[in-house]
């Protein structure tokens, strides 16, 4: 499953410092603007306390974590909607992640180039709103247009659209995101088609020290509906150690492990675990995912040819020390192809690939 979050922001706000602590992945971070013009790719594994525990107690060789891919994508302007700085570009980029984090500058260190002639993290959050918003309703306008030509040739589907197209441009207009909206699964999947940019769920990051930032501040983006996090992204940086091996260790002590583990929520992403003695892995999913597509998360065969998953809770198996034990005691339960997998879950797939 390959889904994305998208790190974005006015230039100079620490898109690509968070993009390395995240990553540890050299990047550029000169001081001028559009120091990033093609975005920097990095996956990130998503530490897990309890795989560490399932990983030991089955004495596994190898242990794997789930991952989400980050990219770091170049700096917005005001006027990105029609093409000024390298808008197309930053808007397009966009388009292709699942999330957004929205970086937004509380730091004041004038040593840094700002494109902007104050610091206000609220007016950046707005403009980054607005800029996307205002693409949303270009697309939609122009939909529309060749909308009405189906219409005319009496095309069903297209009257369905229609309405669906209406509901989202208002929104727009009313000053309100695609993803706020009230919609039905159907009405969903037709605004999903277009991969609106303000339909994507969004994390608002605070860089800056906790003396850079205030109550005021951080309540207000809280009324926007979604989470805000604080970092000192430099500080978080300079604290890492830049070596693969100390990685996981820097991140899971730090407050990016926070913003990781919010983004895999936001995803809708679970995670069930296969443990055993050459390897102990976590793999991610999305929220009521059948067995067999479970299965094919593993591996493509296991999907077509499934027969039934043996699930046991990853805490009960934990607690009595091994598969053979709980087999033992009659705890694994044996389930079909109708089996939502739960969060936590240990499964053996049983196939016949």
């Amino acid at each position: 499953m390959s889904l994305s979050v998208g790190i974005v922001g006015f230039p100079n706000v620490g898109k690509s410092t968070l993009f390395q602590a995240l990553t540890q992945k050299e990047v550029g971070k000169l001081n001028y603007p559009f120091c990033t013009i093609d975005p920097n790719i990095g996956i990130v594994s998503v530490l897990d306390n309890r795989l560490d525990k399932l990983s030991r107690m089955a004495n596994s060789k190898k242990t794997v974590y789930s991952s989400i891919k980050f990219v770091d994508i170049a700096g917005i302007v005001e006027g990105a909607n029609k093409g000024e700085g390298l808008g197309n570009k930053f808007l397009a980029n966009i388009r292709e992640t699942d999330l957004i984090i929205y970086v937004l500058r509380a730091f004041t260190d004038e040593g840094v180039i700002s494109v902007r002639d104050k610091i206000d993290p609220i007016e950046e959050s707005i403009l980054l709103e607005t800029e996307l918003s205002l693409k949303d309703l270009d697309v939609i306008e122009k939909r529309m247009t060749s909308l009405e030509k189906e219409i005319r040739s009496r095309k069903k589907e297209a009257i369905i659209e229609m309405s669906v197209i209406k509901k989202a441009k208002k929104a727009i207009e009313n000053g309100f995101t695609l993803i706020s909206l009230n919609l039905s699964k159907e009405e969903k999947e037709i605004l999903q088609s277009y991969r609106f940019l303000t339909m994507k769920p969004k994390i608002y990051l605070l860089n800056g020290s906790s003396n850079d930032i205030s109550d005021e501040t951080r309540s207000k983006l809280e009324e926007y509906g979604c989470p805000v996090i604080s970092i000192d992204i430099a500080n978080d940086l300079d604290s890492s150690v830049a070596t693969e091996e100390d990685n996981l260790k820097i991140i899971d002590k730090s407050k990016l492990d926070i913003l990781i583990q919010e983004s895999y929520n936001l995803l809708g992403l679970i995670t069930f675990f296969t443990v055993g003695p050459e390897e102990s892995r976590a793999w991610k999913i999305k929220k009521e995912t059948l067995a067999p597509d479970a299965a094919g998360t593993i591996h493509t065969d296991f999907k077509s040819n499934f027969i039934k998953a043996d699930v046991i809770n990853w805490e009960d198996l934990f607690q009595v020390g091994g598969l053979l034990e709980a087999k033992k005691r009659g705890m694994i339960k044996t389930e079909g192809k109708n089996y939502i997998i739960k969060d936590g879950d240990v499964v053996e797939i049983k196939h016949g690939a």
